[in-house]
């Protein structure tokens, strides 16, 4: 990460990358196992974490909100989804169809932070000219 306030979003940005892109490795997961007897879907933590450390903080800016977002504290959490729940006979939990649906919409918010990182570095270099 870099140390400067002129990324802070980027930063930011990045951590919310690093999560989508490990719910994209659980979900892949999570499809691969499909019809393994006693296997229950994975998921991650992430959105709830950082709408509570926005929640938490008492700056009146989002500017000011992210520069003093704690980055380290803002890890994905993998739990096991609905371990009490099957959906069939042999224990499993993992709805295919489902899971592809959860896939899409990673993957929607995947390229649409994407698109946040390119914009903040398009800014940068603007800034720089």
């Amino acid at each position: 990460m870099f140390s400067s306030n002129a990324f802070d979003y980027v930063n930011t940005l990045g951590t919310a990358l690093d999560a989508t892109a490990l719910r994209n490795e659980i979900i892949s997961n999570n499809i691969a196992n499909v019809d393994t007897p006693e296997y229950k879907r994975k998921d991650i933590r992430f959105e709830t974490e950082l709408k509570q450390a926005f929640l938490r903080s008492d700056d009146s800016t989002v500017d000011a909100t992210v520069k003093h977002l704690d980055l380290r504290e803002l890890e994905p959490e993998v739990y096991t989804d609905y371990a009490e729940l099957s959906y069939r006979y042999d224990g499993n939990n993992v709805d295919i169809d489902n899971e592809n649906v959860i896939l899409a919409k990673n993957q929607i918010k995947y390229n649409g932070l994407m698109a946040s990182v390119n914009k903040e570095f398009s800014n940068l270099k603007r800034v720089m000219n």
